[in-house]
């Protein structure tokens, strides 16, 4: 689960500065999600590892229940802020008016989807959910075998079907920043970073709960070193409101060192 938060970053800032040099985007959206992703992160991915009811990296159930609570708390309070009280954050992003320069008047927005619209949009997105999970679980026995085959770690087999979960997302991601729209860009990516940890947790806790399955939420030593490293640089990269070449290839350098560390240890 720590994979979100690696791979969604990457390629558009490299792609988006090769092709743009600088993009701008909102700079409080940003820190709204990354803020949201580094508590998500450490409460249910690193945190597990330091408890003392239960020897970590596995909580017992009561804390499994609050850790589930507060990621679920945390998403829905994002995604409150992001459509409805601070829509504006996430917005494109429109440069300031240069001094002496007559100003005109406000673009209007984007006007928000009607009730029909979402409910519409939702249940696509529950299909789109769907297939992706159900296409992953058929691949991942051909997964195996391709990994076992080449000798290479059981952890290789999560990261394959993690980047298989999150290709629509980050193909989309990739394609907004080609055309200069990394607000859009970061909306999705950052968005499914914390989707995919904000809902996946409560929902494995609630699995764990119900059959009884103790589940292991703490990452490794080396897995936690790199998830702080991909957290900081985010911190500094994403605290600039404006994206070039430059950052790009740093977090894409983080990322190719966990692809490496994966499959040599």
């Amino acid at each position: 689960m720590a994979e979100p938060v690696r791979r969604n970053v990457r390629k558009r800032w490299l792609v988006g500065g090769l092709r743009h040099h600088v993009q701008d985007f909102q700079l409080q959206g940003a820190s709204a999600a990354l803020a949201i992703l580094c508590a998500l992160s450490v409460l249910t991915m690193v945190l597990p590892n330091f408890t003392s009811t239960v020897v970590g990296p596995a909580l017992s159930t009561l804390q499994l229940i609050f850790v589930g609570v507060v990621s679920l708390v945390l998403y829905v309070t994002f995604v409150f802020v992001q459509t409805i009280c601070h829509r504006d954050y996430f917005l494109p992003f429109t440069p300031p008016v240069a001094a002496g320069a007559q100003e005109e008047e406000d673009a209007p927005h984007t006007p928000p989807p009607s009730n029909g619209e979402a409910w519409i949009a939702l249940g696509f997105l529950l299909l789109s959910l769907i297939s992706v999970v159900g296409l992953a679980k058929l691949l991942s026995p051909t997964v195996e075998a391709g990994v076992a085959a080449a000798g290479a770690p059981e952890a290789v087999v999560g990261v394959v079907i993690a980047a298989l979960v999150l290709l629509p997302e980050g193909l989309a991601a990739l394609r907004a920043a080609r055309l200069n729209r990394l607000q859009t860009s970061l909306n999705l990516a950052l968005g499914s970073a914390l989707a995919s940890i904000g809902l996946t947790i409560p929902a494995v806790a609630v699995v764990s709960i119900v059959i009884g399955q103790p589940i292991a939420l703490g990452l490794a030593p080396k897995e936690i070193v790199m998830l702080a490293l991909t957290l900081l640089v985010s911190v500094i990269t994403l605290g600039t409101g404006r994206s070039t070449v430059l950052q790009g290839v740093v977090h894409l350098v983080i990322f190719a060192a966990f692809l490496f560390l994966s499959v040599v240890p």
